[in-house]
């Protein structure tokens, strides 16, 4: 039988953990705006001149984190030029899915899909890191009409050795994750959060208040900690049933990847995927961990502006 004592801690923990969201959501509030899709609200950040010439740019963040992560080093600089759309993947950030399930790239996909529909987006740039490498390839193949190009960085593209962080698998448990995610998440988590992001950027430096600047902590609320738990223990499956189709996906690709990334290994995703892809280019960086984004902005930059003037080329010899 459960004590007294521990009851009594548990519901001290959800009250603890209540007033963090709230707490959460004051500092940092939602920057974008919601487009509702079957199955989710989509929060979408949209900047950058609405009549710059080439094809928009979607951008797609990874697991335990949110749209900032892409829009600083990243989305900011890109939108003195061109249309950026950045968007909170369904159930990160400020954006809500209605079930815990709904957690593979097909079903994000079609939510991401439909709510491009709605801003008038037709075919994009779509620029993903990690996690949503799984997610840009599926829409490569599921929406080609979506999708001019393809930039993958630090992608996850294939299944690999093992599973995922055993907290993971814990918390996406019946009963005991949804009463540890309201219980003791969000305590533990900030004293977690930092470390773990610093994990993510070895061998480079994390980029001083990374944490606080990027909106991190919002991981911690429970919904979303459910929600990315599910999502990285679905992925495994999720690429092992895609992959054999990556030969079909037509567009052009970049990868570009670190090789001292220790959280998705190059060697396992992105070389093989280059080598599948027909028309796709990989680039290594020697000495580069996993935030490719922050490590390399310049290069990531730099091949998106390549590619759409690439685009953009071929569209005006056709048209003549």
């Amino acid at each position: 039988m459960i004590s007294v004592a521990v009851v009594t801690t548990l519901a001290i923990l959800a009250l603890i953990t209540q007033a963090g969201v709230l707490a959460l959501q004051r500092a940092y509030p939602a920057q974008g705006k919601m487009i509702e899709v079957a199955g989710a609200k989509l929060n979408v950040v949209d900047i950058g001149p609405r009549d710059a010439g080439g094809p928009p740019i979607v951008m797609i963040h990874g697991a335990s984190s949110n749209l900032e992560v892409m829009r600083q080093p990243l989305g900011d600089m890109l939108a003195m030029n061109h249309r950026v759309i950045l968007i909170d993947r369904p159930g990160h950030g400020w954006s809500r899915r209605a079930r815990a399930g709904d957690s593979t790239p097909a079903i994000q996909g079609r939510m991401i899909d439909e709510a491009l529909e709605k801003l008038g987006v037709g075919r994009s740039i779509l620029v993903v890191h990690s996690w949503s490498g799984a997610l840009g390839a599926l829409l490569a193949l599921d929406y080609p009409q979506r999708v001019a190009g393809l930039v993958m960085l630090a992608p996850v593209a294939y299944p690999w050795p093992g599973g995922v962080g055993w907290y993971n698998k814990v918390v996406t448990t019946p009963v005991i994750g949804r009463l540890l995610a309201y219980t003791i998440t969000l305590p533990l988590g900030f004293f977690l959060a930092e470390p773990g992001a610093r994990g993510a950027f070895l061998p480079q430096i994390m980029p001083q208040n990374f944490v606080r600047n990027t909106a991190t902590p919002l991981l911690l609320r429970p919904r979303e900690f459910l929600a990315n738990a599910r999502d990285l223990v679905t992925l495994k499956a999720a690429v092992a049933e895609q992959a054999p189709r990556y030969p079909d996906i037509a567009v052009p690709a970049v990868v570009i990847s670190g090789a001292e990334d220790k959280t998705v290994s190059t060697n396992i995703h992105s070389r093989p995927f280059a080598t599948a892809v027909p028309n796709a280019k990989l680039i290594v960086l020697p000495e580069v961990g996993h935030m490719v984004q922050n490590a390399a902005s310049g290069l990531v930059i730099t091949e998106i502006d390549d590619m759409i003037g690439k685009i953009a080329r071929r569209a005006d010899a056709a048209a003549n």
